[in-house]
């Protein structure tokens, strides 16, 4: 995840007087390939695995990339196979994380909850607040976005400002892995799940009824099965959160208008709404989604700087240890 100057765009431009050959081929696969989205999306709603998103994700790119000769190719995957491979391995190692021996803890987000408000939030809202089929959608789409706008963002930095697409890259990964620490070292129950096992009142999990709103059906079920492939116990931090706000951070610098900015911060808290009312989440385990991120967020910066300086000083130290001086 090397990076260039900033403002370095990933995809080379034609050189300056010369026609781009490869507009008309580049328009016509992209246009191709987003219909071919349109129809999956269609038959079975939003890609939510991984290694499909990854795979739809380089497919437009490479869309991006025809005609631009073999170095673009080869920078789409030397940029993207490593940071793809990192994220397999995340999601792999995320689903064994719940076996490695900690005790799940049912009680304590509950209890915190309980402590912040009076009562447990999920549990009040799935028992006050009827579900209209709107919100179902809205709570369904909010919540299936995550499994698509990092890769998104990723893919868009990638074309436009490579060196902040690799800072980005690295923050996605740092934060994957601080919550992986998270889950292995507390493993905690989400609301769903202590209602299952008559911690709290009765909760229902409603993080996919969406789709049957739609029409979708066969999303839901595709949805239901990749949870219940990966940790069940993975709920502190809520990292659906702390990607939102990570969305947030890093797209404020970006927006130039206001409703720009209004739009970030509403998806940063609708996300946590949706995780709490769908049951996925205890309030506080958004909280400290949140603060990942913004802990992350500043603290990548802030150790490319000491990578860097520690690359100079080796620079420095090799330049100035010269034969001449060996052999003094």
């Amino acid at each position: 995840m090397t990076a260039t100057a900033v403002g370095t765009p990933a995809v080379p431009a034609p050189a300056a007087g010369l026609p781009d050959r490869g507009r008309a081929l580049r328009a016509v696969l992209s246009t191709a390939h987003l219909g071919a989205l349109l129809v999956v999306v269609a038959w079975q709603g939003l890609p939510t695995d991984r290694l499909s998103v990854l795979l739809w994700v380089l497919a437009g790119l490479a869309c991006r990339c025809a005609g631009r000769g073999r170095r673009a190719a080869v920078r789409l995957l030397a940029d993207w196979v490593p940071l793809g491979a990192v994220l397999l391995l995340y999601d792999a190692s995320r689903g064994i994380a719940d076996g490695l021996g900690a005790p799940v803890h049912l009680t304590e987000p509950a209890a915190v909850d309980t402590a912040l408000f009076g009562v447990v939030p999920t549990v009040w809202l799935q028992a006050h607040l009827t579900a209209p089929g709107w919100l179902a959608v809205a709570v369904t789409l909010v919540y299936a976005s995550h499994f698509v706008l990092t890769p998104l963002v990723l893919a868009v930095l990638w074309l436009r400002d490579r060196a902040r697409w690799a800072r980005y890259a690295r923050t996605v990964v740092g934060l994957s892995v601080a919550g992986l620490v998270t889950y292995v070292l507390y493993p905690a129950a989400p609301p769903w799940l202590a209602a299952r096992e008559g911690v709290i009142g009765e909760v229902a999990r409603r993080s996919g009824d969406g789709w049957a709103e739609l029409g979708l059906p066969r999303a839901g079920a595709l949805l239901h099965a990749g949870q219940g492939a990966v940790n069940p116990v993975a709920a502190v931090p809520s990292l659906h959160t702390a990607f939102a706000v990570l969305v947030c951070l890093v797209g404020w610098s970006w927006a130039r208008r206001r409703w720009q900015r209004v739009l970030l911060v509403a998806y940063a808290l609708a996300m946590p709404v949706a995780l709490v009312w769908s049951g996925e989440h205890y309030v506080v385990d958004t909280l400290l989604g949140a603060a990942y991120a913004v802990a992350v967020w500043r603290a990548v910066p802030v150790l490319e700087g000491v990578a860097s300086g520690v690359q100079r000083r080796r620079s420095l130290l090799g330049a100035s240890v010269t034969p001449t001086t060996l052999r003094g």
